[in-house]
């Protein structure tokens, strides 16, 4: 289905629920933007929900990878763009599926989007593996903290795809997500909290399992997956390229920078502009 088709159902269906987007908006103080309308197929109703990577943290103002996506679509398909960037900082995937389930702001976005992106689960598995380096994970092995964190990011990372599609349902929609990329690579190959491995090699498996989690489940929903992790840490199947030895890292060493959020864009764009209905 092209984009002109998915632009024409989906802003049909908008224009319905336009005075009621206008009312909750009027109520909440303004605070969710509301899409201009150009013509039956002239604009892309984009929301990006996600962490301080989909919010632009650290990188130069209007070039995180939502900003340049949205220009990709504008660019690529001539339409406008109206774009909502959700991300917040410090977010897990707990508090991305909670908003998505309680909050109304974020209900209503997706459901008035026909362009939707997300990333989340880098802080879950940062946390995970800042008790390991701790001492406190628990466990024979001291990783159960990992495998809790894991379980529990590939639950929630369900939820929000399902509540996503639920929220979509019936109406054509540009689905797109990412998987995670390790910004600890050289950190951890450098150290071994426990002897026998180096957090690098304890760490791997369970980024991998998350990471195959999130391509079958959204891959089965026929949503398409930016391979974010292979473009930061190679391609390969040990993954161990350093993202900030090749330039993808601010200076906090875990978000991106401007050749970061540039290369996830074009990852991004990769996967064209089909859509799907759920």
């Amino acid at each position: 289905m092209n984009l002109t088709r998915v632009l024409r159902t989906s802003l049909t269906l908008h224009s319905r629920f336009q005075r009621v987007a206008v009312a909750v908006a009027l109520m909440l103080g303004g605070c969710l933007a509301l899409p201009a309308r150009i013509g039956a197929a002239g604009t892309a109703v984009y929301t990006a929900f996600g962490d301080s990577i989909a919010f632009g943290a650290f990188a130069p103002i209007g070039r995180g990878y939502v900003p340049l996506y949205a220009n990709a679509i504008a660019s690529d398909n001539g339409v406008f763009v109206s774009t909502t960037d959700l991300g917040v900082p410090g977010w897990t995937s707990h508090d991305l599926l909670n908003a998505l389930k309680t909050k109304l702001v974020f209900r209503l976005a997706a459901f008035t989007s026909n362009v939707i992106t997300w990333n989340v689960g880098g802080n879950d598995l940062s946390a995970a593996r800042n008790q390991y380096k701790a001492g406190t994970c628990g466990g024979a092995d001291h990783q159960d903290c990992l495998r809790a964190a894991v379980a529990a990011l590939e639950d929630n990372w369900n939820g929000i795809l399902q509540t996503l599609l639920t929220l979509r349902h019936g109406r054509p929609t540009i689905f797109r997500t990412m998987d995670i990329y390790n910004p600890f690579v050289a950190a951890d190959q450098a150290t071994q909290t426990y002897p026998g491995m180096t957090d690098f090699e304890v760490f791997r498996p369970h980024l991998d399992d998350v990471n195959a989690y999130i391509a079958a489940t959204s891959t089965a929903h026929g949503v398409l997956v930016a391979q974010v992790y292979d473009a930061f840490n190679g391609s390969g199947p040990m993954h161990d390229q350093d993202p900030g030895a090749a330039g993808l890292l601010a200076f906090d060493e875990f978000h991106p920078n401007g050749a970061g959020h540039a290369l996830i864009a074009s990852r991004l764009r990769a996967l064209g502009y089909s859509a799907v209905t759920p």
